[in-house]
């Protein structure tokens, strides 16, 4: 069995998705690519949008309230754990692809 370690490495360290596409999967590794963004994105902006009003609040008053910055974290902060579990997911999921991904087999796009 052939590990690609390069490709592994790619995907691990630099984007989910590369790696696949490195190893010539181009479908693949566009669509990890995209899934891998849109669930860090998604993450992010949940959690902006729930600490806007302490950040501005903070801009106002020049003092930031870390006990309000905890208190909204954890009330809306179940909508971006699950997107960020999901990232770890597509995660994992393309490096161990990369990692073990024989070369042999024909991919439908190349």
């Amino acid at each position: 069995m052939k590990l690609n370690i390069k490709a592994a490495l790619l995907s691990a360290f630099v984007l989910p998705g590369l790696g696949q596409l490195k190893n010539g999967r181009r479908a693949k590794g566009g669509i990890l690519l995209l899934l891998s963004n849109v669930f860090l994105i998604g993450a992010v902006f949940v959690v902006l949008r729930g600490l806007g009003p302490v950040l501005v609040k903070a801009k106002i008053t020049g003092v930031v309230d870390a006990h309000a910055v905890a208190e909204t974290m954890a009330s809306g902060g179940t909508v971006a754990m699950g997107l960020l579990a999901f990232f770890a997911a597509v995660w994992c999921y393309a490096v161990v692809d990369a990692l073990f991904d024989r070369g042999d087999e024909t991919d439908a796009d190349g």
